[in-house]
């Protein structure tokens, strides 16, 4: 049977098991798309729309994402003084980049411990889009420290990863948008400000799929193949690099 692996160990018993992962990744979908509406219902009575859609998706990303990265709305600074906008959902290197300062509920993070920063927004809108790039921007622009640290195989530094940049939305006033306004900021857009991926939960995603970031499709999955897709990426950043904790403590000096 091709797409299903037999559980042959019985236990006290009962009869085998029969998995299927198409039917377990189905399962996935339904939670992952349960969750968004049932914020979208909620969203759409509240009248903090840019903060609740905010939370959804942290909430997601915090659920379904490995425990080695972390998701914050945050400020990100740097080893120079430097800080970017703030920045709706900042995916983060927990296990080799742990500082990180909190005051009064607003987070600031390294840049050396950011892997991807979104922008989220209830809706689709070019603006949106446009205000998107701006703030990513802010981002890729601060400097990055990186020290040689000892391996198995020696002393090693690594090349500090491509900072991933995205916008994610739960609606779309239009179906068209995806295809129209979108696309048109993302082909403008090509420096620092350049949105890689991204979704709108109810409509489809860009970037997704090993498309690049100036194709859109629609998809009646969009939230999860986000996800997988947004893993993918994750996964070919591989490790944050060390950064240099001296570089930071030159601060505590006068």
């Amino acid at each position: 049977m091709r797409n299903k692996t037999k559980l042959t160990k019985n236990i006290k018993g009962t009869q085998a098991s029969v998995w299927s992962l198409p039917r377990m990744m189905n399962s996935l979908h339904q939670r992952v798309e349960r969750e968004l509406r049932l914020a979208r219902e909620s969203v759409g009575h509240n009248p903090t729309l840019g903060e609740s859609s905010q939370r959804v998706w942290i909430r997601l990303l915090e659920t379904y994402l490995p425990e080695r990265y972390r998701t914050r709305s945050a400020t990100v600074m740097d080893s120079e003084g430097n800080f970017s906008d703030q920045i709706d959902l900042v995916v983060y290197d927990r296990q080799y980049s742990p500082l990180l300062f909190e005051f009064e509920g607003a987070v600031v993070v390294p840049i050396e411990a950011v892997y991807a920063v979104f922008e989220t927004k209830q809706e689709l809108l070019g603006h949106f889009v446009a205000y998107a790039q701006k703030k990513i921007a802010s981002v890729r622009r601060l400097k990055r420290t990186s020290i040689s640290v000892p391996t198995i195989n020696g002393r090693f530094r690594k090349k500090p990863q491509p900072i991933l940049g995205g916008f994610l939305a739960l609606e779309a006033v239009y179906r068209k948008s995806l295809e129209g306004a979108l696309v048109e900021h993302l082909k403008a857009e090509r420096g620092a400000g350049r949105l890689d991926l991204g979704c709108v939960a109810s409509l489809g995603t860009f970037g997704c799929g090993g498309a690049s970031s100036t194709e859109a499709r629609f998809d009646s999955k969009a939230a999860t193949s986000f996800l997988f897709e947004l893993m993918t990426r994750l996964q070919g950043c591989g490790t944050a690099p060390a950064m240099d904790y001296r570089a930071y403590a030159k601060w505590l000096e006068g």
